[in-house]
């Protein structure tokens, strides 16, 4: 089951605590204030999470976060995940 759009395992993320953090599959707002460009882009593409996009991996969630320090790989290999579980649920 999916925890985010861009792949962030919010059940083991010291934000949600720290940063008051509700998670963007039910946040209004980010908790920083300002607009997460992945969570837009999955909202609009109709999409739960980033693996479901036909572009997975796009550039935008492949640089999200490496100007923080951040490294997005792990967050694409979390969203490659959730991909696979969810065809295993529809192939069975």
């Amino acid at each position: 089951m999916f925890e985010s759009r861009c792949g962030v395992r919010c059940s083991v993320c010291s934000r949600k605590t720290e940063g008051n953090c509700k998670g963007c599959l039910v946040m209004e707002k980010t908790f920083w204030g300002g607009e997460c460009k992945v969570r837009s882009c999955c909202t609009n593409r109709n999409l739960d999470h980033c693996g479901q996009c036909p572009d997975f991996p796009c550039g935008m969630l492949s640089n999200m976060g490496k100007a923080e320090g951040f490294d997005p790989s792990v967050k694409i290999a979390q969203c490659r995940a959730w991909r696979e579980e969810e065809l295993q649920i529809i192939s069975h």
